[in-house]
């Protein structure tokens, strides 16, 4: 079992920045490939970001250039660093891990979740 829990939601306006946590318990973190998805009103929960037990990240298009997934084994911490934000990014982020070496992009493929946390960006 992992525990996840998601910290750094919040409101902010259009172009500013905001860094998500995502801190794991359990089962030893640095095994698994960790990633990122958000989930909007009425909405499916979409694919951001993942990276793997070593080094390497995806990013769905639209954050490209804008996100940055990073891992922090020692302190079973992961974290998605979000600048210039806009509108169209809010939503619930969850962070989620799989027992997995190679990168996955589908909801179905991770096997914990945390709980989500808010991302408001008004324009």
């Amino acid at each position: 079992q992992v525990q996840l829990v998601e910290s750094g939601g919040g409101l902010v306006q259009a172009g500013e920045s905001l860094r998500l946590s995502c801190a794991a318990s359990g089962r030893t973190f640095s095994s698994y490939l960790m990633g990122w998805f958000r989930q909007a009103p009425g909405k499916e929960r979409e694919f951001v970001a993942a990276i793997p037990v070593s080094s390497g990240a995806i990013y769905r298009d639209s954050v490209k250039g804008r996100f940055t997934i990073s891992r922090d084994n020692a302190l079973n911490t992961g974290y998605l660093q979000m600048n210039s934000l806009k509108p169209e990014d809010t939503a619930v982020y969850y962070c989620a891990v799989a027992r997995s070496y190679v990168m996955m992009t589908r909801v179905r493929e991770y096997d914990y979740w945390g709980q989500g946390t808010q991302v408001t960006v008004s324009s």
